[in-house]
């Protein structure tokens, strides 16, 4: 890619268009080298990763010995090309992986291979690998936090609606450390199609049982909603879902959507 378009994939728009999203720092380059070096299907090839460095990050960068395409930029470039106030010296240049086959911009061809792709994927839906759903999330630090907390106990799949923040984001991919790229994520989950897919379903509410019950940990997917809003009523009553709470003082009303995700991800894990 010519470093204008590299650039522009900062912006959501570029990165559907070209396929493409931005790893910044040499922390994130080695946890995508590590996941690139896990040789599973759904990993992106080194050769189709490109790694643009500025002098003082060549030797290191030789030193990986990644297969990464390797290109030199100036500090100037390099400026550009990050978002941060301080850049490292380091960004790689890394396909969208096949959730991401939603964004308008794709090609026909690739939407319809990727469709299959994920097709296949629900079909191999099994009692190990537990399903949370997030609606509508829009910070990106509570993204990228419960990202890191999914990657930690693992064996978890992530499901994000429509107007949802996008996973890449760097705000969402900086905030992660890496996870996300240990984290299997679709994009564009509508809920009404939930139901074609899960038998049971849990979310949390003042009134619910307690987490920390034995049954907390029986459902097929786990619901969690917007922020400010929550998951619709709606769909929550028309899935027959479970409330659940996690116990507390009582001195305020709410607690912030990460923490709650990852408390009962660790309660799902123990």
């Amino acid at each position: 890619m010519k470093l204008d378009d590299v650039k522009k994939l900062h912006q959501k728009k570029y990165r559907g268009q070209f396929g493409f999203y931005l790893v910044e720092g040499e922390h994130l380059v080695l946890e995508l080298l590590k996941a690139v070096n896990a040789h599973t299907s759904e990993k992106p090839s080194a050769e189709s990763i490109t790694l643009y460095i500025t002098d003082d990050f060549e030797q290191k960068a030789r030193a990986l010995n990644s297969g990464f395409t390797v290109v030199n930029v100036s500090q100037k470039q390099m400026s550009q090309l990050s978002d941060t106030k301080t850049p490292q010296g380091i960004i790689a240049c890394v396909p969208l992986p096949s959730c991401r086959a939603s964004s308008k911009a794709s090609a026909a061809d690739t939407l319809e291979q990727v469709s299959n792709e994920v097709s296949k994927k629900e079909l191999k839906h099994t009692g190990k690998q537990r399903y949370v759903y997030l609606h509508e999330v829009q910070d990106p630090g509570n993204l990228g936090t419960i990202i890191r907390t999914l990657a930690w106990f693992d064996n978890f799949t992530l499901l994000l609606s429509p107007s949802s923040v996008d996973p890449f984001n760097s705000k969402v991919v900086r905030s992660s450390m890496g996870a996300i790229f240990h984290v299997p994520i679709e994009l564009d989950v509508s809920l009404d199609t939930l139901q074609t897919r899960f038998n049971r379903f849990a979310y949390l509410d003042m009134a619910g049982e307690a987490v920390t019950t034995s049954s907390f940990s029986d459902f097929d997917c786990y619901l969690f909603g917007n922020e400010a809003r929550g998951v619709p009523k709606a769909a929550l009553s028309q899935f027959n879902a479970k409330a659940y709470t996690i116990a507390g003082s009582g001195k305020i009303d709410s607690l912030n959507l990460a923490s709650a995700v990852n408390m009962c991800v660790y309660e799902l894990s123990r």
